[in-house]
């Protein structure tokens, strides 16, 4: 598993790498004449933290600007998400965007704001797959294996997640409905305790980013079936797409930049421009590797049409699980 101390030295690793020099905005020389808030809708250490810090460090460096990192988690990436819509939209309050948002569009029927209406896409950062994981003690070998086994088996075999409408959980209930079969969903605080109860045979597998469990793979300590994305991880090539079992299955997390909805064009299109820029240099794409990600390249339009497409997407399997947040 990679540990926070594992995240920690990344991202101090990226700062001795970012060596490009200070460029200013050209064409905008009033922006940014500040520091400017990268907030995170999540707790401190883990992909998110990453990420986001990779990108600050190589904007403060090409803008001339301090790029911060504020986490502000809660409510299921609400709270953070709700204090960029309602900032100023001015381009020094900024969002990491996520799956998260893309769901809670349609699960969260007590929304208190309209993400489509509330945030301007910037730039896309990346995708993550899942992979499905089980216990070694699990007398399965591969997807088809899983799904035959739980047909036999209805209701016996229990599926972790790190909560309630999350990826992970609704990635689970896609499968169940797709595969027709029934197994028991666990939430947890988080994929860790999951993956531990996993790890131990309390808990028969789990739907879980690569990023979190793909040590635990690699170290033999937990068997992977399937990735969701229709492509192999390039972290965990040997494990096939779940949809080669299982046609037309594909979920995936994903982290963007978005901002208040009305921030100027300008700057959306110059923050645009040196995100997609940072993607591409060779040490922050090392990084990304790392994490098992995947860059996500493309001008605030092309993020955007993604946006309303997995919001679409997640909002087909919110009907279809028929859950829905209390």
């Amino acid at each position: 598993m990679i540990t926070r101390r594992h995240f920690l030295q990344t991202a101090a690793c990226a700062v001795a790498t970012l060596a490009a020099p200070r460029a200013f905005a050209i064409g905008n020389p009033s922006y940014p004449s500040r520091s400017v808030k990268w907030v995170v809708p999540y707790a401190p250490g883990g992909a998110t933290d990453v990420l986001s810090r990779l990108i600050c460090q190589r904007l403060s460096e090409r803008l001339g600007q301090t790029f911060v990192v504020e986490n502000k988690p809660g409510a299921g990436s609400n709270i953070g998400t709700q204090a960029v819509i309602t900032s100023a939209p001015d381009g020094y309050t900024l969002l990491l965007t996520s799956t998260a948002n893309a769901i809670n569009a349609s699960f969260d029927p007590a929304l208190p704001y309209d993400f489509a209406k509330g945030i301007a896409p910037v730039a896309g950062v990346a995708r993550i797959p899942l992979v499905l994981v089980v216990s070694n003690d699990l007398p399965v070998k591969s997807v088809a294996d899983f799904i035959a086994y739980t047909k036999a088996n209805p209701g016996k075999a229990s599926i972790a997640s790190s909560g309630i409408g999350t990826s992970l959980h609704l990635s689970g209930e896609l499968f169940k409905s797709m595969a027709g079969v029934q197994f028991t969903h666990v939430p947890y605080r988080g994929s860790a305790p999951g993956l531990t109860d996993v790890m131990s045979g309390q808990i028969q597998g789990m739907f879980d980013n690569v990023t979190s469990s793909f040590e635990l793979v690699r170290a033999g300590k937990l068997r992977a079936l399937g990735v969701t994305t229709r492509e192999r991880s390039e972290i965990l090539p040997e494990v096939p797409p779940i949809a080669d079992s299982l046609p037309g299955y594909e979920t995936s997390s994903f982290y963007g930049v978005g901002a208040p909805y009305d921030t100027p064009r300008e700057i959306v299109d110059l923050l645009n421009r040196e995100v997609d820029a940072a993607l591409s240099d060779p040490g922050i794409k090392a990084r990304i590797a790392e994490l098992g990600a995947i860059p996500l390249h493309g001008n605030a339009g092309e993020f955007g049409g993604m946006l309303t497409a997995e919001t679409e997407r997640w909002r087909k399997v919110v009907e279809l699980s028929g859950i829905k947040k209390d």
